[in-house]
């Protein structure tokens, strides 16, 4: 049957393009970048089937089959003691590779168990602890701190703003490519306006001094560069949060300006926590658990906090309900009901009896 005569509920599937690459980890980056994949996952990916042909002696996939895919996760869950979310990763990786790359549809793969990833309660930070953290962050990283904690966003997505994804005429930050490649809108706070005009005049001095200098422009996504030319040197594309050093384009070679590093805030965010005298595990992201908690605590509606994190379902969001339920005080525990009941004391923490005795019997 040809195509002329083929019924209109029949789904055509053009034909996948032949791979220019003729080593397995090149044919492998370009299935992924054809596909537009990320540089994080491309870099995971390579890691990870890197890994697995050095495990079973530099032997080529194709002489592999379900036991040394198996016996390699089973080398991650025990000698490595990898997580759950590294060996869920790392068969991704081979699973990608096996069915993009190689085009091998084999009955096996689907046999290979997936380990069921932990849903674990969010660290979440109070207000107090939040204005306490802030005041140890200063610069370019105490305002991109300040803006996830504002908005919500993740760390990726702070540091991947452009110039045009900032809207202050009316008070609102586009977020584009985030998790899932699904654009949003979030609240520009009213705080953080002044700031980011002076940060803008920051960058585009730097911008002035990258044009006279004759560099490249800022990194484009979906090969608009080739599209459009000159759009990575014009002002609308500049990154908000740039680096204050140059970098090589791992994809394309090129040196240019990326964004700040996201090491960067993480080292200070360590600093930070030590000297506000957090005894908690924050990170950049805890900003973010912190954000939504603090606005389903204020009386926010969930599904507007869903959609300003960007969560495809509800009840991803919905795990920040759980933390307000026990955190709000609102479910008692019965040990207090008992009030006869004192609490024990251990013996090595009562108040040691002072070696003369007691001065009132002796009186």
């Amino acid at each position: 049957m040809n195509s002329h005569n083929a019924p209109p509920n029949v789904l055509r599937i053009a034909p996948r393009p032949a791979l220019q690459a003729t080593r397995i980890l090149g044919q492998l980056r370009e299935r992924l970048r054809y596909l537009h994949y990320s540089l994080r996952t491309e870099e995971a990916y390579v890691y990870w089937v890197r890994y697995f042909i050095r495990f079973h002696g530099l032997r080529h996939p194709r002489e592999l089959g379900q036991p040394e895919v198996e016996a390699f996760l089973t080398m991650l869950a025990t000698q490595r003691q990898a997580s759950t979310s590294t060996h869920r990763q790392a068969l991704s990786a081979l699973l990608f590779l096996y069915k993009e790359v190689m085009d091998q549809e084999l009955p096996w793969l689907a046999e290979i168990g997936r380990p069921m990833p932990h849903k674990r309660i969010p660290t979440v930070v109070t207000p107090p602890e939040v204005e306490r953290l802030l005041g140890f962050l200063e610069g370019d990283v105490g305002l991109v701190a300040r803006l996830l904690y504002g908005t919500g966003m993740r760390l990726r997505e702070g540091l991947g703003l452009r110039v045009k994804d900032i809207d202050f005429a009316r008070q609102v930050i586009v977020v584009r490519e985030g998790k899932g490649s699904k654009d949003r809108v979030v609240m520009l706070p009213r705080s953080l306006e002044e700031p980011l005009r002076i940060q803008l005049r920051h960058v585009h001095l730097v911008w002035d001094s990258d044009r006279a200098a004759g560099r490249s422009g800022v990194y484009l996504p979906h090969a608009l560069d080739m599209k459009y030319p000159r759009a990575g040197e014009s002002w609308p594309w500049q990154w908000v949060f740039p680096s204050p050093k140059l970098s090589i384009d791992p994809r394309t070679g090129e040196e240019r300006r990326h964004h700040l590093h996201d090491e960067r805030l993480a080292r200070a965010m360590k600093r930070a926590v030590v000297m506000a005298g957090i005894d908690k595990h924050v990170s950049a992201h805890t900003l973010r658990h912190s954000f939504a908690t603090h606005l389903l605590q204020a009386g926010a509606d969930i599904r507007t906090v869903q959609e300003l994190l960007g969560h495809s379902d509800v009840s991803t969001t919905m795990i920040y309900t759980h933390v307000l339920k026990i955190a709000a005080g609102g479910t008692g525990s019965p040990l207090d009901a008992l009030a006869s009941l004192s609490a024990p004391v251990a013996p090595h923490l009562r108040e040691p009896s002072p070696p003369w005795g007691n001065l009132a019997l002796c009186a």
